[in-house]
C-alpha cells in the first residue's frame, strides 16, 4: 500500500486535512463492493488505501442517499461505522434533514444498479434526474456548492447539455468524468499545450456504452490540448465486426497509430491478437478543426487504455498508457478524488466540464450511428468550445504499484 511519504509526493492529491473539514453529500445509485460508490465514497470514509488509516481526503462525507439497496449493500454498514446518516431523499441528504442547503459539496455517483437498457445499448442511469433534484435544493436555498458527477453526464446528449447549462445558470463549479484521464500515465507524458495535431487513436475494451465513454474521454483528455483549443466534432461514425479491420487495412495513419498505441499496452495478448477480438468496434470522429481520430474497443486483445497521436511534421507517433489498477483499492480513483478535492477547496473546476459534455454527447451520437446502419452522421450539436488548462491535471510520476494489472 502507499505510505504517507509516497502520498505527500503527489501534488495532485491533497495531503493535509483542514481544521474544519468540508461537509460532502454523497448521492449514489448503488453502494455495493467495488462499485463506484465504494471506491470513491469509501476512500473518503476509510482513507485512500481503504484500510482505515491515513492518508485520506480533507473533506468528509456528511450524508448519504442511496437509490437502490442490493443484497450485498455496503451503505448501511459503513454509515453505522462512520456515523454518517442515510437519508431517504436527495433533498434531506443535501439539507442534513433541515430545510436548506447544509453541505459544502456534492458527489453524484450514478453508476451501477438495476436500470433499463435502451435500443442503443445505453444503460439509463438517472444522473440527469438526480442532478435536477440537487439543483432544486440550490434554487430553494438561494445558493449553490460544487458538484462532481461521476462518468457520463447522461446517456442523452440533450440531458447532458442541459446539465451544463443549469450549472452555468446557477454559477456553481461543476466537474464530471471518470478516473482514466486523471490517473498515472506510462510513460509520464502529455501532449505539449498548443501542439498541432493531424491524427489520434485510442484503444480500450469492454462494452460500447460503459467503456466507450472511458475510451472517448481518454482520447479527449489529450487532444483537447492542441493548438486553437477545442471547437467540437462535425461528424461521427461507428463501425463493428469485419468493417473495423477493413478500415484499419485501408487507412495507413490509423494502422500506424494503432500499432503505436498497442505497443504501450501492458495486457496485449501475444501472437495474432486480431483473432482474439470477437466483436471489434471502432468510433470515428471528425473534429471541426480537421483533426481525425479513431477510437477502438478491442475486447479479447487488451484490458487497458492507450492513446497515440501524430503531430504535424513529426516523424514518429507519441503515445502513452493511462494506468488503472486491477485490484483494490483501485488507486486510480484516488487520482480522481484528488482532482475533486481541488475543486471543493478552490471553488474552481480542476478541468473543464466541457470535456465530459463533448464525450457524453459524442458517445450518444456514435451509438445512434450504430443503430442507423453504421452511417456517418453530421453533428452540428457537438460544437463544444473550450480551452484546456496549460498545466496537466493527471497524477504525475509512477503509480503506487507500477506492475499492477490494468482494469477499468
Amino acid at each position: 500500500m502507499m505510505d504517507r511519504r509516497q502520498f505527500l509526493s503527489l501534488a495532485a492529491l491533497p495531503a493535509c486535512p483542514q481544521a474544519s473539514p468540508r461537509k460532502i453529500a454523497a448521492v449514489v445509485t448503488v453502494y455495493r463492493p467495488n462499485s463506484h460508490a465504494d471506491v470513491i465514497v469509501g476512500k473518503y470514509l476509510e482513507g485512500y488505501n481503504q484500510d482505515g488509516r491515513p492518508p485520506r481526503p480533507a473533506s468528509r462525507i456528511a450524508s448519504l442517499y442511496v437509490a437502490q439497496t442490493t443484497s450485498n449493500d455496503l451503505s448501511r454498514e459503513v454509515a453505522r461505522k462512520h456515523g454518517v446518516p442515510i437519508y431517504r431523499t436527495i433533498f434531506e441528504a443535501l439539507t442534513l434533514g433541515g430545510d436548506s442547503l447544509a453541505v459544502d459539496g456534492v458527489l453524484l455517483i450514478g453508476e451501477h444498479g438495476d436500470y433499463p437498457v435502451n435500443d442503443k445499448a445505453q444503460t439509463l442511469y438517472p444522473r440527469f434526474e438526480m442532478f435536477l433534484e440537487i439543483t432544486d435544493v440550490f434554487r430553494r436555498s438561494g445558493r449553490a456548492v460544487p458538484v462532481f458527477n461521476d462518468k457520463h453526464l447522461s446517456y442523452s446528449w440533450i440531458k447532458a447539455r442541459r446539465m451544463v447549462e443549469i450549472a452555468r445558470e446557477l454559477k456553481f463549479p461543476f466537474m464530471a468524468g471518470s478516473s482514466i484521464p486523471v490517473t498515472y500515465r506510462r510513460p509520464d507524458w502529455d501532449l505539449d499545450w498548443g501542439a498541432k495535431l493531424r491524427h489520434a487513436v485510442a484503444v480500450s475494451y469492454s462494452g460500447l456504452d460503459i467503456y466507450g465513454f472511458h475510451l472517448l474521454e481518454s482520447l479527449q483528455a489529450v487532444v483537447e490540448r492542441r493548438a486553437g483549443g477545442e471547437t467540437g466534432i462535425r461528424a461521427v461514425r461507428c463501425l463493428e465486426g469485419g468493417a473495423v479491420w477493413d478500415y484499419v487495412d485501408g487507412t495507413p495513419w490509423v494502422r500506424r497509430l494503432l500499432e503505436a498505441a498497442l505497443a504501450r499496452s501492458l495486457t496485449l495478448q501475444p501472437g495474432p491478437w486480431r483473432g482474439r477480438v470477437n466483436e471489434p468496434a471502432l468510433f470515428l470522429l471528425e473534429y471541426n478543426d480537421g483533426l481525425e481520430a479513431a477510437a477502438f474497443l478491442l475486447t479479447g486483445a487488451v484490458r487497458d487504455f492507450t492513446v497515440a497521436l501524430e503531430r504535424e511534421g513529426a516523424a514518429e507517433p507519441e503515445s502513452t498508457l493511462m494506468w488503472a489498477e486491477g485490484r483494490r483499492p483501485y488507486w486510480h480513483f484516488a487520482c480522481l478524488i484528488g482532482a475533486i478535492e481541488k475543486m471543493f477547496e478552490s471553488g474552481v473546476a480542476t478541468y473543464p466540464v466541457e470535456r465530459t459534455l463533448l464525450t457524453s454527447m459524442a458517445l450518444d451520437w456514435l451509438l445512434e450511428s450504430r443503430i442507423q446502419g453504421y452511417r456517418r452522421l453530421e453533428t452540428p450539436m457537438l460544437e463544444v468550445r473550450y480551452q484546456a488548462p496549460r498545466e496537466s491535471t493527471y497524477c504525475r510520476g509512477l503509480p503506487p504499484r507500477p506492475g499492477s494489472p490494468a482494469s477499468g
